[in-house]
């Protein structure tokens, strides 16, 4: 059976995190939602999503098709229920379509109308509705990544060890509930001390927690990922790959390719790949009348409740903070954004914007892809003309952005 999974409107309520990505390739929990069903089927998946995306995100069609919404968090239950489906039925929860199988014809035809979200496409087929029995963890807005990111990470560290034995932990380590703590091979961890009866703790491969860092779970610390030494963090929260964190982290993800090297406090916050925040970089996530928090919707081009008390930084890729940035509770800062200065910066940082409380102006394509190749360069990577093309279309899909908030 060929898997695809698919960006439903959701993907615009999740900007700026999709100008860059499928839905399927954000990180909650351990895995990537991708990474999640592929284990899930023991299969390679492929994608439905924005043009401008398509391209570094192909899709494969095969004879029979298992199209899953790629919003939808897998859980075991479902993967039954998926597999009972048989031709041109669909699995739904509510208003949510959470799986269709279809022919290659009927998802060719499907797909002729491109001019509507796919959601409704799927829901204009008139294929037999089966009514999951289970409700379904999904991410429909930026915020869930760290709301339900601890029930994400508990499902993920069950899966990843059942059966599976941890590399042995150093003694010179302090470790509470060490039957919740799994270590992956070449990982090391030095003087230090992990609380996982809150929660599991999961150390993925060849990652390191320096001397003298305080964990408590759950937390899941990902490939080749850096715990800088005296680094405190609360759960639930995740590291993505090659990333380097240090100084104050509570209930945060970060994607991967990530820096937060130094002291400084990111709480409730979803931090994209390729950001860097400088040293002493401090985030708002409680307002001081106690008060529920709003963020900028790109989709809806205004601010809207969260209906969160404790909301932090929403960051999109390739986005920077200088030294000492101070930012308000529930900002958000667009794609390959760089926000400096003195005094708090406004809550929302368009896409391709440089500066903060003195005023934005625009960072130029040219040199944001500079910046962007030296950057890949440093990791081995090559930042290649998919790369190139997509930060482009960024650019000029941004544009208005920039001119309203400039």
């Amino acid at each position: 059976m060929n898997i695809i999974l698919f960006d439903d409107k959701s993907a615009d309520d999740l900007l700026p995190l999709t100008y860059t990505r499928p839905v399927a390739d954000i990180r909650i929990g351990i895995l990537t939602i991708r990474e999640k069903w592929e284990f899930l089927f023991n299969s390679k998946t492929s994608t439905i999503t924005r043009d401008y995306l398509q391209k570094k995100f192909p899709m494969i069609i095969g004879k029979q098709n298992l199209l899953i919404n790629a919003s939808i968090g897998p859980l075991p239950e479902h993967f039954e229920e998926i597999l009972k489906l048989e031709a041109s039925q669909q699995l739904i929860y509510d208003d949510c379509v959470i799986a269709i199988r279809l022919t290659d014809e009927e998802l060719r035809t499907l797909l002729e109308n491109v001019n509507k979200p796919f959601k409704e496409l799927i829901e204009l087929t008139g294929f037999l509705k089966i009514r999951s029995n289970y409700k379904p963890i999904r991410i429909q807005n930026p915020w869930d990544i760290f709301t339900q990111n601890g029930h994400a990470l508990y499902l993920d560290f069950q899966a990843l060890t059942k059966g599976r034995v941890s590399q042995v932990i150093s003694k010179d380590n302090q470790i509470i509930g060490e039957e919740n703590v799994f270590v992956e091979e070449g990982a090391k961890i030095s003087c230090s001390v992990i609380n996982a009866l809150s929660g599991p703790v999961y150390i993925g491969k060849n990652a390191e927690i320096m001397e003298g860092s305080l964990i408590r779970g759950p937390f899941a610390l990902c490939e080749e990922s850096t715990l800088k030494m005296g680094a405190k963090i609360y759960g639930p929260t995740t590291i993505g790959p090659h990333s380097k964190i240090g100084g104050e982290v509570n209930n945060s993800v970060v994607l991967g390719y990530s820096n937060k090297a130094h002291d400084g406090f990111l709480g409730n916050s979803v931090v994209g790949e390729w950001c860097n925040l400088g040293a002493d970089t401090n985030t708002s996530n409680l307002k001081n009348n106690y008060s529920q928090v709003q963020v900028w919707s790109h989709s809806k081009e205004s601010n809207i409740h969260t209906g969160l008390q404790f909301c932090g930084l929403l960051m999109g890729d390739h986005s920077k903070t200088g030294i000492n940035t101070m930012l308000n509770t529930g900002t958000v800062v667009g794609v390959n954004a760089n926000v400096f200065g003195a005094d708090f910066p406004p809550k929302f940082i368009p896409s391709f914007s440089w500066g903060g409380a003195n005023g934005l102006t625009e960072f130029s394509i040219e040199k944001a892809q500079e910046v962007a190749a030296r950057v890949y360069e440093r990791r081995k990577i090559t930042f290649d003309i998919n790369e190139q093309e997509i930060l482009t279309e960024i650019f000029n899909i941004t544009r208005e952005q920039r001119k309203l908030h400039t």
